[in-house]
């Protein structure tokens, strides 16, 4: 394949897939760009919300991919992320912790209905009560169940992955600033990298490069994905942006923060920047670089 391959993209280029009042000229329009950008795949994300809202966000990106070719040529799929996730301040992030609920399995098939066939990752805590019986039905129904905004123990890690989990979503984020020096989710994870796929946010704001460095030592080359987060200032520099209803705030370093500035909320640098800075900032070779933004992830979706 040829092109980016990005797991993880609520917006970009001045429009939110977690809008609700997208245009058909804003998705040809954000297609077209990330076209330019040199992504020649991706999984528009929806983040956590009321699930009839999400619902809502999923059947429109499933519109548009199904009814524009510009977009359809693009779309690999719908990336859910939320909203079973972990409520706990810090691991819940930016999302809306008022919205987040236990997954269950009749939810679950409401949110792969809405997509059509296009919903290919969910990412889920696996901690939460039914976590594991999800993830078995989503596996069963070759859906990619990541793990993710989660402080789950090994013990439930592991349970997880035998139920069906294959990916982590954006380790080292979806965490408290300050955790146990040693028992953490992030430590957690890496003990299992040999039986996980691990994506990273590679902008140098999300994971210290040090940090980052550290983690891609310790990870099989194949098992690693680079992936954006991006949201809707991607590649528009600093600013006030939106992500599903909330005010997102871009510094002069594109640091995209929350309210209060507190969290971070998604991720302001395109893919082109994150080559770059792999590059420049650690020293990664091309062949590295181009395996952990293409093929990795297009293994991963074809899976």
């Amino acid at each position: 394949m040829s092109g980016y391959v990005d797991l993880q993209v609520n917006g970009y280029a001045g429009v939110d897939f977690n809008g609700d009042a997208l245009t058909d000229e804003q998705f040809v329009a954000v297609c077209e760009q990330l076209r330019r950008d040199g992504v020649a795949s991706l999984l528009p994300t929806v983040i956590t919300d009321c699930l009839e809202t999400m619902i809502a966000r999923i059947e429109r990106i499933v519109t548009a991919a199904e009814q524009l070719p510009e977009v359809g040529e693009l779309v690999a799929g719908i990336h859910v992320e939320g909203p079973f996730i972990s409520p706990v301040t810090g691991f819940v992030g930016a999302h809306p912790a008022d919205c987040v609920c236990n997954p269950t399995v009749a939810a679950a098939m409401r949110l792969l209905e809405a997509g059509r066939g296009k919903v290919r990752l969910l990412t889920l805590a696996p901690e939460s009560p039914g976590a594991c019986e999800v993830t078995r039905r989503l596996a069963d129904e070759n859906v990619i169940v990541a793990g993710g905004h989660s402080d789950a123990s090994r013990d439930e890690l592991q349970r997880a992955i035998d139920a069906g989990m294959s990916l982590f979503t954006h380790l080292g984020n979806g965490c408290p600033v300050q955790m146990h020096r040693h028992d953490n989710i992030v430590q957690r994870v890496l003990s299992l990298a040999d039986q996980l796929t691990i994506s990273f946010i590679a902008d140098g704001h999300h994971v210290p490069w040090f940090a980052l460095a550290n983690y891609l030592r310790l990870i099989p080359e194949d098992r690693v994905v680079i992936v954006t987060d991006a949201i809707s200032a991607a590649g528009l520099g600093p600013g006030e942006y939106h992500l599903a209803g909330q005010t997102v705030y871009v510094d002069d370093d594109l640091a995209a923060w929350g309210a209060e500035r507190k969290q971070f909320a998604g991720c302001a640098t395109t893919m082109p920047r994150m080559v770059e800075l792999l590059s420049t900032e650690l020293g990664i070779d091309p062949q590295r670089i181009e395996r952990w933004t293409t093929h990795n992830p297009a293994r991963v979706v074809s899976c």
